[in-house]
């Protein structure tokens, strides 16, 4: 049975014999649920007879692709191994349900590539944990997110120069919800928020890229898709609790939760997890100008959790955090390493600057 499987899949469990796709254990639960669109067989547990071999070897991803991704827009994302269920569940329906990327119907991505685009999400108070519904509104007009608490002005006015947005449903504890984040004079301001309707949050989610996609278009007009699409999100390498004690270390540690950025350089930390506001950043350069990160056994090294220390050592100040497990601290470790080996462009040396005149 496996010779006749394509060379660029590992291992699948299962597979679509209607649609002639060879489709993960995840991805079958969805599958299962379109029974009008596909059937789902397991490739090693079910009997398979030489019709259907015959078909499928006649199909396959690769050809599947061509037909179904024909017209995906360049800022829609692509679901990756490891993202939330939510986001493969709404791809392989916009993909095989609706036929979003076919060219058949190109209405349906007008939805979320509108120019103004609009509705009513739950989003978390900054001070407490309840969500309340409030009016968002999306432009491309003058490339702004705006959400209203009441009447007709803005609580907020986003840029998108420095929006990000990701599904955090883990975090958010929803299994639709979503982080937007934006910097407001320099400090990372974080929004959560959800909506009932899988396909309506996953619609806010691609409506957002869109909307900063147009914006990096007008930014950057010659810049090719290969660049500006990597430019649409921030990349996150590592986000977690650890412990955090101040200037001269013999401060009490306090945890904190903190995100490692690789396109901005900056290590930010938060009081909690779903906090609305960042207390505050380091700056991670480059060991060339002076930064570095090891492993340390901390003054105030306690028993128990919270023992594996980590410090960093920047031109300024040095940072001592304690990791709960040995893991954590590894990681942490490989990925501040991560940012200190790629190099500084012009504008991580101007968030530099800034955030050194905010300290000062």
């Amino acid at each position: 049975m496996q010779s006749w499987l394509p060379f660029y899949l590992t291992n699948p469990d299962w597979a679509s014999y209607r649609l002639g796709v060879f489709v993960c254990v995840n991805c079958s639960g969805t599958h299962r649920d379109l029974p009008d669109i596909s059937r789902i067989k397991s490739i090693h547990l079910d009997f398979w007879d030489d019709s259907l071999v015959e078909f499928m070897k006649t199909k396959g991803n690769a050809a599947s692709n061509a037909f179904f991704e024909k017209c995906v827009p360049a800022y829609y994302y692509r679901p990756q191994q490891h993202d939330c269920v939510i986001l493969k569940d709404q791809w392989i329906r916009a993909k095989y349900e609706r036929r979003e990327f076919t060219g058949e119907k190109q209405f349906l991505q007008q939805v979320y590539s509108a120019d103004l685009y609009e509705g009513i999400l739950w989003k978390k108070g900054k001070d407490n944990k309840q969500f309340l519904k409030r009016r968002f509104v999306l432009s491309k007009t003058d490339f702004t997110l705006r959400y209203f608490t009441k009447g007709d002005k803005p609580k907020a006015v986003i840029s998108m120069k420095n929006i990000d947005v990701v599904f955090q449903p883990e975090k958010i504890d929803h299994a639709h919800g979503l982080q937007i984040s934006y910097l407001e004079e320099e400090r990372t301001r974080n929004l959560f928020v959800y909506h009932d309707k899988s396909l309506e949050i996953v619609s806010w989610f691609n409506a957002i890229r869109a909307t900063r996609y147009a914006y990096l278009k007008k930014i950057y007009p010659d810049a090719r898709n290969s660049v500006l699409v990597p430019l649409i999100t921030r990349s996150n390498i590592k986000e977690g609790y650890m412990e955090k004690t101040g200037p001269t270390q013999w401060e009490p540690f306090k945890k904190r939760w903190f995100i490692l950025n690789l396109s901005d350089r900056k290590l930010s930390y938060f009081k909690t997890s779903v906090d609305a506001l960042e207390l505050g950043a380091v700056f991670i350069g480059t060991e060339a100008h002076g930064y570095s990160v090891r492993e340390c056994q901390p003054k105030q090294a306690r028993g128990g959790r919270w023992k594996f220390g980590v410090t960093l050592d920047t031109p300024g100040r040095q940072f001592v955090f304690l990791c709960d497990q040995e893991e954590d601290q590894r990681e942490w470790i490989e990925a501040l390493k991560e940012v200190m080996a790629q190099p500084m462009l012009l504008q991580h040396y101007n968030t530099e600057a800034n955030m050194r005149r905010m300290k000062k």
